[in-house]
């Protein structure tokens, strides 16, 4: 009997995960762009012509992972040795590019995960585990850390800020990471005494106080202009959320598909499942 191996799980996540990219192009594009474009006019229309001002976490980090929160060129000539990228290649080619590469990433992680977690979560079936180590991922490399740096439109934000800002954003999600997986681990040992379902209660309810902690000891910043639409701010921020949420769910999803297909072609149980080897 041929076990299954982590390399499955991997192929299938890299598959799952451009599914799931060209899913979240759809949404950004068709949410996500209006508020940019709307937000690159209010900047262009001050007379800001520093596309840095609009990149905090958004544009660092989350611009493949969200992509939402677009890079963008100003009309201004570009200098020697920079080459100027037209918005619409920018809003297409490269939203597409960022979303691609962010979800066979995330894909081929949630994959490997996966595979680990076989027969570690109780009597979950391999689609549910799947489901839950995507949505484990989902809360922690991204919901936690928007609730406390949510990514903002071009024309707001300092670039002389851009530093410390992604710094933060980073130390914040490195704690979240760190949190959740520490979560499972405690959970684990406390299914034996508490039984899955109390063990998963206090992990999580665990989870969520160290990282309300976090963000109440973490440096707050808000550098949205007073004159700045609410409008288009709510907009953006909404696309953001809707963008992410798409690529995770459809990743979950496609990928409890495809590993429960394999699953049934395979005669093994949960427990053999997990028996995984690179």
């Amino acid at each position: 009997m041929r076990v299954v191996s982590a390399r499955d799980f991997l192929i299938r996540g890299l598959l799952a995960g451009l599914i799931a990219a060209f899913a979240a192009f759809a949404v950004a594009y068709f949410v996500g762009e209006p508020p940019v474009r709307t937000a690159i006019a209010l900047e262009e229309s001050s007379g800001g012509h520093s596309h840095e001002t609009g990149a905090d976490h958004s544009e660092g980090t989350e611009h493949t992972h969200d992509s939402t929160g677009h890079t963008h060129e100003t009309d201004e000539a570009a200098g020697p040795g920079e080459v100027e990228v037209p918005r619409s290649l920018q809003s297409t080619v490269g939203l597409l590019t960022g979303l691609l590469v962010a979800g066979v990433t995330l894909g081929g992680l949630v994959g490997v995960i996966s595979a680990i977690a076989m027969g570690r979560f109780g009597k979950l079936t391999p689609r549910a585990t799947t489901l839950a180590v995507a949505a484990m991922g989902f809360v922690a490399a991204y919901v936690f850390p928007y609730l406390l740096y949510p990514p903002n439109p071009p024309a707001v934000g300092s670039g002389d800020t851009i530093g410390s800002r992604s710094a933060l954003y980073f130390t914040f999600l490195a704690i979240s990471l760190i949190g959740a997986v520490t979560a499972v681990l405690v959970g684990r040992r406390l299914a034996e005494r508490l039984g899955g379902w109390h063990a998963a209660l206090v992990s999580i309810g665990g989870y969520v106080v160290v990282m309300l902690v976090a963000m109440a000891l973490l440096p707050h910043y808000n550098e949205v202009p007073d004159d700045f639409p609410a409008s288009v701010l709510y907009d953006f921020r909404r696309a953001s959320f809707l963008t992410q949420f798409t690529l995770w769910a459809v990743l979950g999803v496609v990928l409890a598909e495809f590993v429960g297909r394999l699953a049934r072609r395979q005669p093994a149980t949960a427990r053999e499942l997990a028996d995984v080897r690179a």
